[in-house]
């Protein structure tokens, strides 16, 4: 067939747009920032630190104050001796943990992580370790981009052997919690530590090592959780950290002496201060977001721009979505920061506190276990006399001897044998004591006689130096046909 043809198919390639699964990190180089928030974070990084690597030091009553025996299942506290029994006051705990951040994050954000969390602290302690051998942040950025040389090897060689001492300092103190940390220390020194405190030394050091020399704020953004939940727990009345944009825009640099009303210009000089001093490296200025830590360095950096200037402090501060929109002052903000939803956290938080508090102060120091003999549950060893065999377990939780007595109440007649009274329970001990219960099956008369079947009884095991120390244990007695 000659001539064109009616229509031609011409091939378009698809426009392909090329992009990466995965965004290419930007290395930070956070500036060092002085105010009133950063003085409570370092204040915290002290009291933190002090802590963990202080408690372990500690002596009390010829032991670790602060050790978890886990080989011997002791958990030890100061004055208090936990046992795996007492899971219920960790369950406590963990119930004030939780409250106290739903707490504090719908109150005032995310306190914790800006403050307390060890990710933050130790990413504190390992950029004022860089700041020292590197210098601040435009020294830094030169120092990484010069070519390699001696003076860079040298100071890069300093900072990682600081970093891996502190961290390896901080992964023996973490097993020192669970192994006495002098006796680690000495093994350490010989080279006698065990398989499992090599690993867990080295790993925990690895992790800090790691978590606050390399990856920083890659911790935050990615892999904690709470980033991105923490929005569920703010409300209109939540105190987060803020940019004040009906202040600050339009924004733009100026010198000192610059009229903003004839220039038309805000607050916001554009410095870029509150980006060069964030540890998560946002912009403040964009609105709140989740990676945002509320670690308030952008206040005290903005802070000092704004009295360099000779403007009010606060062009980014501590409010409430809903103060900015409405106008409200400070007291009207505070009183809807404390509302119902912050009253009832409070108030539950008040509570289990108070529970908790309670029940370690009444805490009984005698824990008691009936065990039935099952190979001999009731036999008669004399002319209506019944005797049935039991095993008791007794555990004194506390770091006292103490001398017990056992007796049985519940049936006429009925008592205790086969067991040398008093019974002494060593200190943090365990101890089986296997008995015998008799019962004269004709010590009453009538109506009241005993009859075949199960009877209930109960053991009473009282100590001899503090009447309060009692347990009464319920069981049974079982009289044959």
């Amino acid at each position: 067939m000659n001539g064109p043809t009616p229509y031609a198919i011409i091939p378009i390639e698809p426009a392909v747009e090329e992009g990466s699964l995965y965004e290419i990190r930007k290395k930070l180089y956070p500036r060092v920032v002085h105010g009133w928030f950063a003085g409570w974070r370092w204040a915290l990084v002290f009291l933190t630190q002090a802590i963990f690597f202080g408690s372990p030091w500690v002596s009390w009553n010829g032991r670790q104050a602060v050790l978890f025996d886990l080989a011997a299942r002791k958990f030890y506290i100061f004055g208090w001796l936990f046992w795996p029994q007492d899971i219920i006051y960790l369950s406590g705990l963990l119930i004030v943990c939780a409250l106290s951040l739903f707490l504090f994050t719908a109150v005032a954000g995310r306190l914790w992580c800006g403050y307390a969390c060890p990710q933050t602290v130790y990413t504190e302690i390992f950029l004022w370790i860089e700041r020292k051998i590197e210098g601040d942040r435009l020294a830094r950025i030169r120092l990484d981009a010069a070519p390699f040389s001696l003076e860079k090897l040298v100071q890069k060689s300093l900072k990682h052997t600081a970093w891996f001492t502190v961290a390896l300092w901080t992964g023996y103190t973490f097993v020192g919690y669970f192994t006495p940390i002098r006796d680690l220390g000495i093994r350490a020194i010989t080279w006698q530590l065990g398989p499992w405190e090599t690993f867990w030394v080295l790993f925990y050091g690895f992790a800090t090592y790691g978590n606050a020399g390399w990856m920083r704020e890659q911790v935050c953004k990615y892999m904690c959780p709470y980033a991105r939940f923490q929005s569920v727990m703010f409300d209109r009345d939540t105190l987060v950290i803020t940019y004040d944009r009906e202040r600050g825009e339009p924004r733009g640099p100026r010198s000192k002496s610059t009229d903003r009303q004839e220039k038309g210009i805000g607050d916001c000089v554009d410095c870029n201060i509150c980006v060069q001093v964030c540890p998560t490296g946002i912009d403040i200025r964009e609105g709140l977001q989740y990676e945002c830590i509320g670690c308030a360095a952008c206040i005290d950096g903005c802070d000092q721009v704004m009295e360099k200037m000779g403007y009010a402090p606060g062009l980014i501060r501590y409010t409430t979505d809903h103060a900015l929109k409405n106008g409200l002052d400070a007291r009207a903000m505070w009183k809807r920061v404390f509302r119902p939803r912050t009253l009832v956290y409070g108030a539950a938080l008040v509570a289990i506190v108070a529970i908790s508090v309670g029940a370690l102060a009444m805490r009984n120091p005698l824990k008691v276990d009936v065990i039935r003999d099952r190979g001999a549950l009731a036999r008669e060893v004399g002319p209506g006399l019944i005797e049935n065999i039991y095993r008791l377990q007794l555990m004194n939780t506390d770091e006292q001897a103490r001398q017990v007595t056992i007796a049985a109440t519940g049936l006429p007649g009925i008592s205790v044998v086969g067991v040398a009274q008093p019974i002494v329970l060593e200190a943090a001990s365990t101890r089986l004591v296997p008995l015998r219960v008799q019962v004269p099956v004709y010590a009453a008369s009538g109506s009241d006689a005993l009859k075949p079947g199960t009877h209930k009884i109960e053991f009473v095991i009282q100590a001899q130096d503090d009447d309060k120390v009692v347990r009464h244990e319920q069981s049974s007695f079982i009289i044959p046909r």
